[in-house]
């Protein structure tokens, strides 16, 4: 059913504008793994408008439609360029929604959702709008069932982008019109449905007098007959999709993912003494101690300095860059990704650290991603790929370690993929909570558990190499001074007054 007749309260205008929110509940965006900064919109076309009471058809040979249940917004007054103060009062009410897509054609629709989510019947809206008036935006609840059963469960006073913020931001570019609707986002719950599944969503204001509802808005799956064409896109799913769509791995039916293996928590603030011991040694002494434990792949290879005499000490944070592919930057390599979130939450004493396949051929950090972690007290960058705006990040307080600098923006090779979980610098392993050295022999990673240890040896071995060191320059020969013979040892203790 692709009218909307029957939906009380909404003008029947013959068309307007569908605009939805991407992320906007912080239950959403904690399943989905990133919070944006600000709100992302795209637009569903008016022939998706349905009412209670319909069906939604599940085309032949799809798998994955989900639903979403969501506070859909009716604006009731022209808004261009309003404030956030004024923005509630171009709203005539709201109504609850259920943003049906078809996760078979994300790939095709490249982050349009045109085909996704664009389909006859894949708005229903209704039954009641609740007047604007009667309500207070922040104290609405919106509820989804499947079969009878609660599956999603949210109030308005949890969302990321307030429903003022919303009119006023959209309000700046183009002017929304009587009639036009914002759907608002959905929260955590949304998962597959199946044909034969009915689906109800209500939005009510429980606190307001009264207690206004939209009424149950219900839709019914039902399996589609026709086949796609040949003569454009077909559905096409992997893993990934039937994750992002059912929700999580188990949902889907598929292994759940291990938890990432970390040494410490990378918010575990590393010991003051152990972080003054590591800064007056050398990675070179630190790697001979780790070899010694039979550790000896925790050289991170191929980066340097940006600038000489940089020394670094700090926790490690991680993150991680896949090869470019299309899909996957047009699904995670915009907005606030996680390049972003990593560079936006380091904290005092942290050290970021990027895999990047040792790919130099483009920048992986630049200037104001740099400025930032400054800002926030990072300890330094390291990187195995290349640095961008290397000038102005060398001239930075922040230690930055890299293969070295290229201008091209970070799509031109990578994927943001995920942060702190394991990954592979420069050949060395590297565990959120890992200690990383760096000096101008370049950088290392210590496991946690070894640091306080091998910083101890690590100060006791330089000492006695500072003391072979002022023998030598007094003319004395190495054979048996490096390393001390017992000969040695005895006179190098006596003067330590051991």
């Amino acid at each position: 059913m692709s009218s909307h007749q029957g939906i009380e309260g909404l003008p029947n205008s013959g068309g307007g504008k569908i605009i939805a929110v991407h992320l906007n509940y912080p239950s959403r965006a904690a399943q989905r793994g990133r919070t944006p900064e600000h709100p992302s919109y795209f637009l569903k076309p008016w022939s998706s408008v349905s009412s209670t009471g319909g069906t939604i058809e599940r085309p032949a040979g799809a798998e994955l439609l989900a639903f979403e249940g969501e506070i859909a917004i009716i604006i009731g007054t022209a808004a261009r360029r309003v404030s956030v103060e004024d923005a509630w009062q171009h709203a005539s009410g709201v109504t609850a929604a259920n943003d049906f897509g078809l996760y078979d054609l994300r790939s095709a629709d490249k982050g349009s959702n045109l085909r996704s989510k664009g389909g006859d019947g894949y708005t229903p809206l209704g039954p009641s709008v609740i007047p604007a008036e009667q309500i207070d935006p922040a104290a609405l609840r919106v509820r989804t069932w499947v079969n009878g059963v609660v599956v999603q469960d949210d109030t308005s006073d949890t969302l990321l982008f307030p429903f003022a913020q919303l009119i006023a931001d959209l309000s700046q570019l183009s002017t929304l019109e009587p009639g036009d609707v914002i759907l608002t986002g959905t929260p955590a719950g949304s998962s597959v449905v199946v044909p034969g599944d009915v689906v109800e969503v209500e939005v009510d204001a429980p606190t307001a007098p009264g207690t206004p509802t939209s009424g149950r808005l219900v839709t019914t799956v039902v399996e589609g007959t026709e086949p796609f064409g040949g003569f454009g896109a077909k559905p096409v799913v992997d893993d990934h999709q039937r994750i992002e769509a059912w929700g999580d791995a188990v949902a889907a039916g598929l292994p759940a993912p291990a938890e990432p293996l970390t040494a410490a928590s990378p918010a575990e603030p590393l010991d003051p003494a152990v972080a003054e011991q590591l800064a007056s040694v050398s990675t070179a002494t630190l790697s001979a101690k780790l070899r010694a434990r039979g550790y000896t792949e925790v050289f991170i290879e191929g980066v340097h300095a940006s600038r000489p005499g940089t020394r670094m000490v700090g926790v490690a944070r991680t993150l991680r860059f896949v090869a470019y592919r299309p899909d996957l930057f047009a699904e995670r390599g915009n907005g606030f990704n996680a390049q972003k979130r990593i560079f936006d939450t380091v904290e005092s004493g942290e050290v970021i650290v990027i895999e990047a396949r040792g790919e130099r051929g483009t920048g992986t950090v630049g200037d104001v991603l740099a400025l930032r972690a400054q800002q926030r007290g990072s300890a330094g960058v390291v990187t195995d790929g290349g640095i961008r705006d290397a000038e102005q990040v060398a001239a930075f307080d922040l230690p930055t370690f890299s293969q070295g600098p290229h201008p091209s923006v970070l799509g031109r090779r990578h994927v943001p993929w995920e942060t702190d979980v394991a990954i592979t610098c420069g050949g060395a392993t590297v565990l959120p909570g890992d200690v990383i050295v760096g000096d101008g022999d370049g950088v290392i990673a210590i496991p946690r558990a070894l640091a306080a240890e091998v910083a101890a040896e690590a100060v006791v071995q330089e000492a006695e190499d500072a003391w072979i060191a002022e023998q030598v320059r007094g003319g004395a020969a190495v054979d048996g001074l490096f390393p001390l013979n017992a000969e040695w040892r005895a006179r190098y203790e006596s003067e330590q007054g051991r």
